[in-house]
């Protein structure tokens, strides 16, 4: 029997779950938007992968999800335990002595482990390796079985230095997995072996943190697809926009937080560079958040580390992604000085925006666009309701925002469009600006269910050049499943100085991490065309606390090897790019060795997604209907989005619907639709 080369993308988010279907034999590609359920997911995913018939037939699922996400923004992972080095007992409060509000004495912070939850052993290692005190089996053991006296479902070790040597810590490992009864234990070593104490600690309780919930969140969505006879492989997107295992998501949890937008990026990222657009910022607007990131030269930036929430750090590669509260569900409300606020708080799908008519009676951001007249409340997208409530909608909106503020209901709409807007925007401005990017050289890529509809704000607000919708917004976080490499990223700290290195022992050090990094992407199950090795080194001047990243060439430490002159290039390279200067005569320390394999998945030919050939205005043209712009009703032009020609240029103000998403083209702007069936929104004038 051959096997289906049908690979669907699946994004579970807070309102919908967002599918894509790619056959690779027929070159077809179909898209479908159902309404998640919040507590039984498993049930939305099946409901979604049915859309496109027998889920026997299907050959791959990769999947980004927000569970790991979730559990960490609202505390609901497992209650963990923790057993450290004597002394280090509240290294996870102390934190880097941040605090949440900068002005003041007092602040709050309680850590994901409660203190009686983290117990100390007896043991050492010093800083370059030597172990000074054996850990004893025994205590670790002891301690072990307190915790799970205490209730205690996971469990983290860490242990000061280990990173330099592991040796205590897997000992203690063994002790522990002895008489734990699950297999939710997890160490420093294995987790983040870098030095920093307070972000290896962090990020190694967090793991733990996440282990029981991301297992059983898979153990639902694997029991479903079997009782489904689904015959395929089942993966994962990680923060770092690779895919991984679900073996692997598994022992390294804490790699899918913020999977779901990684994947969004990805796809962005892509269908920016096939449409020759390198610098972009991309917009994600969801149900519940705004999602941002910025894209220079084709590459999505990756960060190090990231705060989930204050004092929350996680310490593994991340594409960077800035999130405000400012989504679709995102509730309207008038403060107390009489300022109109909008979020964080969201409806979410239960109850949903006011015109949903399941409950709700605070108006939401897509309530405003419903009253506005840009969502067609005849036609509204995810196909789970017939029709939307728009007088409900302009009702509350009026008591909630406009009475307090003497304003009518279609002024309070608008206003509330205006405040989400605002927001968006200075978001965009955290990412480009504040980052020393000039905004008019990027474009926008607005997706989401919700990114098309404010286009035109995220042009005129910001100053960004023009903007690419992609031909299926409300799904390309599903589509970035689907076309996402598999990545695995692995870091060991080195405490090297670059003079009088030892390139040979070098070389084997970065000849063996490639070798261990590419062991984990060739069992992922996923065809690759290529697996890739990425070497960089952390580095800095001696005496310097913070590193800058230096890649080394292509090559170098497999067919070409690690040289002394090599690591310098690279590093001078590095450092001149990022503070213009070098500092000649001063020692060079090398500090962790960073490795990435990338398994290059086939090639996605984005023009699958074009319009037919046959396509034309004429036929995709859907008569007019009053939007209100600026004030005052206007009458805009209707168009089926996805029934438009490749040429076709349509001129403000115009809505261009479609069954994951509806674009708004306002006055003064025209949307030209491209060879891959994108749209182009760029002011009329710059033609």
């Amino acid at each position: 029997m051959t096997p289906s080369r049908t690979l669907v993308g699946v994004d579970v988010g807070g309102t919908f779950t967002d599918l894509a279907c790619f056959d690779e034999a027929t070159r077809t590609f179909r898209t479908a938007k159902v309404p998640s359920n919040r507590g039984d997911e498993a049930s939305g995913f099946l409901d979604g992968l049915s859309v496109f018939g027998d889920v026997a037939d299907l050959g791959a699922i990769v999947h980004g999800t927000t569970v790991g996400t979730n559990a960490l923004l609202e505390r609901k992972g497992a209650r963990i335990g923790v057993i450290t080095t004597a002394g280090f007992r509240d290294v996870l409060e102390m934190r880097r002595r941040d605090r949440l509000h900068t002005w003041g004495l007092w602040g709050d912070f309680t850590p994901v482990a409660e203190r009686r939850f983290r117990l100390e052993v007896a043991e050492r290692t010093l800083s370059d390796g030597t172990i000074r005190q054996a850990v004893d089996p025994a205590e670790v053991a002891r301690a072990a079985r307190a915790l799970l006296a205490e209730g205690a479902e996971a469990l983290a070790i860490v242990f000061v230095n280990s990173y330099a040597n592991p040796e205590n810590e897997r000992a203690a490992m063994e002790a522990a997995r002895a008489v734990w009864p699950n297999p939710h234990v997890c160490a420093s070593s294995e987790i983040l072996p870098e030095i920093r104490e307070f972000e290896r600690a962090s990020t190694t309780a967090l793991n733990a943190y996440l282990m029981p919930v991301v297992a059983t969140y898979l153990a639902k969505l694997e029991e479903a697809l079997a009782s489904a006879a689904f015959p395929g492989s089942f993966h994962i997107v990680q923060s770092n926009g690779g895919v991984m295992s679900t073996g692997t998501a598994r022992r390294l949890p804490v790699r899918t937080a913020l999977s779901g937008p990684a994947a969004g990026v990805i796809a962005a990222a892509a269908i920016a560079r096939a449409a020759g657009f390198e610098n972009v910022i991309t917009a994600d607007l969801g149900g519940t958040s705004f999602d941002v990131s910025l894209v220079a030269g084709g590459e999505a930036a990756l960060a190090a580390q990231t705060t989930i929430d204050f004092g929350l750090v996680v310490r593994t590669p991340m594409i960077e992604i800035a999130t405000i509260g400012a989504g679709g569900g995102s509730i309207a409300s008038v403060d107390a000085g009489g300022l109109i606020a909008v979020g964080p708080e969201s409806a979410g799908s239960r109850p949903g925006p006011v015109a949903y008519g399941q409950g709700n009676e605070r108006p939401t951001l897509t309530d405003a666009n419903v009253v506005l007249g840009r969502i067609n409340a005849e036609r509204p997208i995810g196909g789970k309701l017939a029709r939307l409530d728009v007088e409900a909608a302009k009702a509350a909106i009026a008591r909630t925002v406009g009475a307090p503020l003497g304003l009518s209901a279609m002024e309070a709409a608008e206003a509330i469009v205006k405040v989400a807007n605002a927001k968006m925007a200075g978001a965009i401005r955290l990412v480009s600006i504040e980052r020393g990017h000039d905004p008019a050289k990027f474009a926008a890529v607005p997706f989401g269910g919700g990114g098309a509809l404010h286009v035109g704000a995220l042009l005129t607000d910001v100053g960004l050049k023009s903007a690419l919708v992609p031909r299926y917004p409300g799904v390309t976080s599903a589509l970035g499943c689907i076309i996402a490499d598999i990545r695995h990223d692995q870091v060991q700290t080195l405490n090297l100085m670059l003079d009088g290195l030892d390139a040979a022992a070098l070389q084997e050090r970065v000849a063996a991490a490639g070798r261990e990094a590419r062991a984990v992407v060739e069992k992922a199950g996923l065809a690759t065309e290529a697996i890739e090795t990425v070497t960089e080194l952390d580095m800095h001047y001696l005496g310097q606390t913070h590193t800058v990243t230096a890649r080394l060439p292509a090559g170098v430490g497999e067919a070409r090897p690690v040289t002394a002159e090599i690591v310098r290039a690279a590093f001078e390279a590095a450092y001149g790019a990022a503070f213009s200067r070098l500092l000649p005569g001063i020692p060079v320390k090398i500090v962790s060795l960073r490795t990435a394999a990338i398994g290059r998945r086939p090639t996605f030919d984005l023009k699958a997604l074009a319009p037919a050939s046959d396509a034309t205005v004429e036929a995709a043209a859907r008569g007019t209907r009053p939007v209100w712009f600026e004030g005052a009703w206007r009458e805009a032009a209707i168009y089926d989005r996805l029934a438009l020609p490749v040429g076709a240029a349509i001129p403000g103000p115009a809505i261009l619907e479609q069954p994951d998403a509806t674009t708004v083209v306002d006055p003064g702007l025209v949307a030209r639709v491209d060879d891959f069936g994108n749209l182009i929104v760029e002011p009329e004038q710059s033609r």
